[in-house]
């Protein structure tokens, strides 16, 4: 149950082929999620925002603010790639992040106008990509390895809905 609880959509798993298709498919889920997570949680209270999506997990408020910090990264991580030679990017403390006031107290409408106009951003610029701009790469030094474009933008669409699923799920055992 635990596991369900902390991926509600299962792990991420990498296609054996990064077609267009499911290029297009994951940019698409990149450009709605905004959308998708203001429809869940505009109507929510304070209360219920402060309601962590399982035992020692983040409150819905946190998910919200951190997908706006993560995708923020994505954004910045690309350009890089696309700018300079596999650059090694920047580590941050994710966990550490989510406990500040700006995650833990502020309202909502702020991050979720932020996702709005990045992710337009986001997927405007994936779908401006050239096969050889999706090959391009960064350094991951937590991991010590190497991500490709291609791959972000398949990990990014599958982490927003993952989020996304935290507060659904969440919102049904609640019966909200």
């Amino acid at each position: 149950m635990e596991d369900q609880l902390r991926y509600p959509i299962g792990k991420f798993k990498a296609p054996e082929t990064y077609t267009s298709d499911y290029l297009s498919e994951r940019i698409q889920a990149i450009a709605q999620f905004p959308e998708l997570l203001k429809n869940e949680v505009m109507h929510l209270t304070d209360e219920q925002l402060d309601t962590p999506y399982r035992d020692g997990g983040w409150t819905i408020r946190q998910v919200v603010h951190h997908c706006a910090d993560s995708h923020m990264n994505c954004f910045i991580r690309i350009k890089w790639a696309l700018t300079e030679d596999n650059p090694t990017i920047k580590f941050y403390f994710e966990d550490r992040w989510g406990d500040m006031a700006d995650n833990v107290t502020m309202p909502v409408a702020p991050s979720l106008a932020f996702l709005e106009g990045l992710h337009f951003r986001l997927a405007y610029l994936m779908k401006s990509l050239s096969a050889t701009d999706l090959e391009k790469s960064f350094i991951h030094p937590e991991h010590n390895a190497s991500f490709k474009i291609k791959e972000i933008i398949g990990t990014y669409a599958w982490h927003g809905l993952h989020h996304l699923a935290h507060i659904t799920e969440l919102k049904k055992r609640k019966g909200w």
